[in-house]
């Protein structure tokens, strides 16, 4: 599952990186070699 709205947060298991989403563009976040965990 890729992104889908503006406001999603995302946060990588491996180093607490917290993202928010500003611009839906597809895709999934990665980082860490991972893919990101959506928490809200």
């Amino acid at each position: 599952m890729g992104v889908q709205r503006i406001g999603e947060k995302y946060r990588c298991n491996v180093c607490g990186n917290e993202v928010v989403v500003s611009k839906v563009g597809g895709g999934t976040l990665v980082c860490c070699g991972e893919n990101m965990e959506l928490i809200s």
